[in-house]
């Protein structure tokens, strides 16, 4: 999918309304008033959902004229955290990383999810988007897609991938793999980004499932090797990474968006400050060359807060087709 304007559903009067539907916490005059302003990342440390936040909330200090603190939240790919959000006070000092993961593709895997991604937040932007990528250590005997899938045909369950945790969006681009390709493999997840890297390069497991994000570093050390990229064309920073798509699997055409939240009732006054510095934030030079370097991708608009709304719920929706078609279903616990 896409992250533009073109993607996101029209946001109707029964959304909008069913967003905003409980009443709004106005925020004293001149919010912020105190500190800190808390952004909770939905991942552990060195995942995109903490990469983007870093990034962010120094410029976010400065703008807003208080600290604003990354709290890294982890655990069932990023449900926990988003949950913490969403029951917060919506008084404008807890926000949250809004993921696709938890956001996007929970909602369809999860049939007790505790929150619903849509009327149980106030969704402020779109910060950006980065494919995913299928990756193997740099001397892995798998130089190619297709020798992955051979090796997994000759050894079903046997061959496993690695992800950022049980529901996450790289686990579930595991499972299509497999339903897509007729082939058995074993998901071994990890509590993030950081220990499943940590875990492939050792030896422990062959190949993992992960956005790229996280692994420009080893990536340009020739540590990692790009085995399909998720993105729809192939991209400027890896020209020579083939897509899923050009290699049998238009299906695994996605991407990991990242956003930032709120509890459902935020101040519109507050929205409104937020979503500003936030346009101006992810424009500054500084950080347009921070989020080249770790291949973050912007929209080609900006999206409002109405459309972001809408956008979460399409997403949310898209995917839960597709979880439902391959049969995924797991529980919280």
């Amino acid at each position: 999918m896409t992250l533009t304007r073109r993607t996101v559903i029209a946001a109707s009067a029964a959304t909008l309304g069913s967003s905003l539907a409980a009443p709004a916490v106005r925020a004293s005059a001149g919010w912020p008033t105190k500190a800190p302003i808390k952004l909770i990342a939905t991942f552990p440390p060195g995942g995109t959902a903490d990469t983007i936040s870093r990034i962010l909330a120094p410029k976010l200090s400065i703008a807003l004229g208080t600290q604003v603190i990354v709290e890294n939240r982890p655990g069932a790919g990023g449900t926990i955290g988003s949950d913490l959000a969403a029951k917060a006070a919506p008084d404008g000092y807890t926000l949250v990383i809004s993921h696709a993961s938890p956001l996007g593709i929970a909602p369809g895997i999860y049939p007790k999810l505790p929150y619903n991604v849509v009327t149980d937040f106030t969704h402020v932007t779109l910060i950006g988007h980065t494919p995913n990528v299928l990756i193997v250590p740099g001397d892995s005997p798998y130089k190619t897609l297709a020798d992955y899938i051979a090796a997994a045909k000759a050894k079903p369950d046997e061959i496993a991938f690695g992800s950022s945790g049980i529901g996450s969006n790289t686990h579930l681009m595991g499972e299509l793999l497999s339903s897509l390709a007729g082939i058995k493999l074993k998901h071994v997840p990890y509590r993030g980004s950081a220990p499943s890297l940590q875990d492939m390069l050792a030896g422990t497991i062959p190949a993992m499932f992960d956005p790229i994000t996280t692994n420009v570093p080893h990536i340009n050390a020739g540590k990692v090797r790009l085995l399909a990229i998720s993105s729809e064309k192939r991209i400027d920073m890896y020209p020579n990474a083939p897509t899923f798509a050009e290699q049998g699997f238009p299906k695994l055409t996605t991407s990991t968006w990242v956003g930032v939240s709120g509890p459902k009732g935020m101040s519109p006054d507050v929205v409104a400050r937020l979503y500003d510095e936030l346009q101006k934030a992810y424009k500054a030079p500084e950080v347009v060359e921070r989020f080249k370097e770790v291949v973050l991708l912007p929209g080609d608009t900006p999206m409002t807060p109405a459309e972001y709304t809408a956008f979460v719920g399409d997403f949310a929706t898209l995917w839960a087709g597709v979880s439902k078609t391959a049969g995924i279903s797991l529980e919280l616990g």
